[in-house]
């Protein structure tokens, strides 16, 4: 299991991720699940992977692939010089369809699930920001102003707070806080989920990453956070009114 979350507001796109992948209970290993792609001054994008993890590693892997060849040969279609957003996650959605096509029967019948889904978030230039959900089938829809964010993974943990906060006029430092106390809601509920995380942050209009960094377990930024959010959550709650006479 995993969790990742994408945010999209009006000062641009932030997405975070953990890196723990559990096969069982005694089976936990540690893997990226967060990728970027930059051309610089002409897009930026960040995708976030959950599920089977064979899966994702054979989209990711198509992608590169794709990008390599485009150096050779320009008529390569990528994700990097696709004519726009929708067109990338159309891309995204072949190399997931095509992996399921391939796998699938055989994943499963060996008893695992063959289930996986992606988040692709980024801006071209000549473009808005965009974020998209991509689901197993290859099939995906777009975030709106009335669904700025998309969560893959345990995701139940850490929607409270981004269902209360994010609204398309968020500011982008708030948005960042947001996820951030998703995320270590989540880590404080489910074992599943565990550090490092991988934090990304792409400001509208400057396709470029402001933000694109590693969030160690030992990071005092994010554990000052942490110990701020639950403070504050006690106070709350001491401040309800009582209820029994």
């Amino acid at each position: 299991m995993t969790y990742c979350v994408a945010v999209r507001v009006d000062q641009g796109l932030v997405m975070l991720s953990d890196t723990r992948t559990n096969a069982g209970m005694d089976n936990i290993a540690r893997f990226r699940k967060s990728f970027t792609y930059h051309v610089p001054g002409e897009r930026a994008i960040t995708m976030l992977c959950s599920g089977n993890l064979s899966i994702t590693q054979g989209v990711k892997a198509v992608l590169s692939k794709a990008i390599k060849e485009s150096a050779l040969d320009p008529d390569v279609e990528t994700i990097l010089n696709c004519d726009t957003m929708h067109r990338a996650a159309q891309i995204v959605g072949d190399a997931m369809r095509a992996m399921q096509s391939r796998y699938r029967e055989s994943i499963e019948m060996g008893g695992s699930g063959s289930g996986a889904s992606i988040m692709i978030a980024g801006q071209r230039r000549g473009g808005k920001p965009r974020l998209y959900l991509i689901y197993s089938a290859g099939n995906f829809i777009e975030a709106t102003e009335d669904t700025p964010f998309f969560q893959i993974g345990e995701h139940k943990y850490g929607k409270p707070i981004l269902d209360r906060i994010i609204r398309r006029e968020t500011s982008l430092e708030d948005a960042v806080k947001a996820v951030l106390v998703s995320m270590d809601s989540t880590l404080r509920s489910n074992l599943s989920v565990g550090m490092p995380l991988d934090l990304t942050v792409i400001p509208t209009d400057i396709y470029d990453f402001r933000v694109r960094t590693r969030i160690e377990a030992d990071d005092e930024e994010f554990a000052r956070i942490s110990h701020s959010w639950g403070a504050a959550l006690h106070k709350g709650f001491k401040d309800l009114p009582n209820v029994l006479d």
